[in-house]
């Protein structure tokens, strides 16, 4: 049963009637025109529209910021205004963090993850955190990342690339709210310890074996992802006892069901890791696993998606790296070489269009010129899935490659010039219509 989240009602006071008065004489004194300051229309919309964005946000997230925001408006400073809600919005993800867990959050990247880290981490990052940790969700990210350019162009942290309207600022403060600021609970991810205890320690009991599946099935996507890997590693490791080996089957089978495209790749990159280590024994451990599990069909390819994701990973790391226009065109050719001796694997295929397309779509600055001839290739032997996966992506706006070439003019141009080497015939009915509507 879904808790029903009582909302206050916020009745802000009415604008003094001298602080309207005041701008006017203050631009005056100055010597500015007026129409450089928020026009006596915006500032009354804007604190109009303030109650109904404030009542969102639960009383106990309503501090200092809020109410240094709430001066900001009610003065037409919404440059100040923005950054004081975008800090509330940053300050409150970053207690989430923290309370799901920094060593929880150390062991998902694999890395050290200290408080320190945390407070320094920049904001681009921290989004970037919090949707792996599924704090945010893919529209969070989006609309957050948006906010994020819109604050550092064009709010008082930085020189202001121009001014913002009380439409603009009720969009900000929205999104901020509606994003990261609405929703105080704090979900806490599973206990990795205790977890592995319980799995290695005696035979599960059918009650026990059911608790921890709904524990991991209500845990967050990433952590379960790396929680099922750590399983898998366990059952085929040749000192564990065979009461741990069956509960980590049983846990695996409780969750099979729900096993996402993420958690396969993952499972079949750790069993192409026993075969390119020649752990023989780690690797019969592991098609055991796969055969209990029903999932055989996922290792027929599993050598190449995993030379297939490390290629796709460098690509990615050197077109998003400094220098990319110099870097990208060995680990193009790279991908090229790998992707003509065979098909593609299926578990990588929307991960290798996506990279390839938008590496190929540029930045804001360009395209690697010397990598395009190998981009081209590639597409022009995308198969009719990859055609599909290629213009679902380009119409989704949350996808890395559609949020790109649909922000941008040039990276919408230069996709376009890649899209025209495929051949139509090839295009499936089901995406022609978005196709053609690209293609326009």
């Amino acid at each position: 049963m879904t808790d029903v989240v009582i909302k206050s009602d916020v009745n802000l006071p009415g604008l003094p009637e001298a602080v309207l008065p005041a701008i006017n004489q203050l631009a005056a004194s100055l010597g500015i025109p007026r129409e450089v300051l928020a026009s006596e229309e915006d500032i009354a919309y804007a604190w109009r529209d303030l109650p109904r964005e404030l009542r969102e946000i639960p009383p106990e997230l309503r501090g200092e910021l809020i109410a240094r925001m709430c001066v900001a408006v009610s003065a037409g400073l919404f440059d100040g205004a923005m950054n004081y809600i975008w800090n509330a919005a940053i300050l409150h993800l970053r207690q989430k963090i923290r309370n799901f867990g920094l060593p929880v959050v150390a062991q998902i990247l694999q890395r050290d993850f200290e408080e320190s880290q945390l407070v320094e981490l920049q904001d681009a990052r921290l989004l970037e955190l919090a949707l792996k940790l599924n704090i945010i969700d893919e529209d969070g990210f989006f609309f957050l990342d948006q906010c994020r350019n819109v604050r550092n162009n064009f709010s008082a942290a930085h020189p202001a690339m121009g001014n913002i309207n009380d439409r603009e600022f009720t969009a900000f403060l929205n999104r901020c709210v509606r994003y990261a600021l609405a929703d105080s609970s704090s979900p806490r991810g599973v206990n990795i310890g205790a977890f592995i205890s319980a799995v290695k320690g005696g035979r599960f009991n059918d009650n026990q074996c059911q608790i921890w599946v709904q524990r991991l099935n209500e845990t967050h996507d990433a952590q379960r992802r790396m929680l099922i890997s750590m399983v898998h590693g366990v059952y085929c490791d040749p000192a564990t006892a065979e009461p741990a080996r069956l509960n980590a089957i049983d846990i695996c089978i409780g969750l099979r069901d729900n096993f996402n495209s993420s958690i396969r790749a993952e499972l079949v990159d750790n069993h192409s890791e026993y075969v390119a280590k020649g752990l023989e024994e780690k690797h019969t451990a592991s098609l055991q696993f796969f055969e209990k599990l029903g999932l055989l069909s996922l290792l027929n390819e599993s050598e190449q998606h995993l030379l297939f994701s490390r290629a796709i990973d460098r690509l990615w790391f050197s077109h998003t790296g400094m220098n990319n226009f110099y870097n990208e065109p060995p680990f193009a050719e790279r991908l090229l070489e790998l992707s003509r001796q065979g098909a593609v694997p299926e578990t990588i295929q929307d991960k290798f269009v996506s990279v390839v397309a938008s590496c190929r779509s540029g930045n804001g600055y360009g395209v690697s010129n010397e990598a395009v001839p190998y981009y081209d290739q590639m597409i022009q032997a995308f198969s009719p899935r990859e055609i599909s996966a290629l213009i679902k992506s380009a119409m989704d706006k949350k996808s890395i490659l559609g949020g790109k070439i649909q922000r941008n003019a040039s990276c919408m141009r230069l996709f376009k010039e890649a899209i025209k080497q495929i051949d139509v015939a090839s295009v499936s009915s089901t995406v022609r219509a978005d196709y053609d509507r690209l293609m326009r």
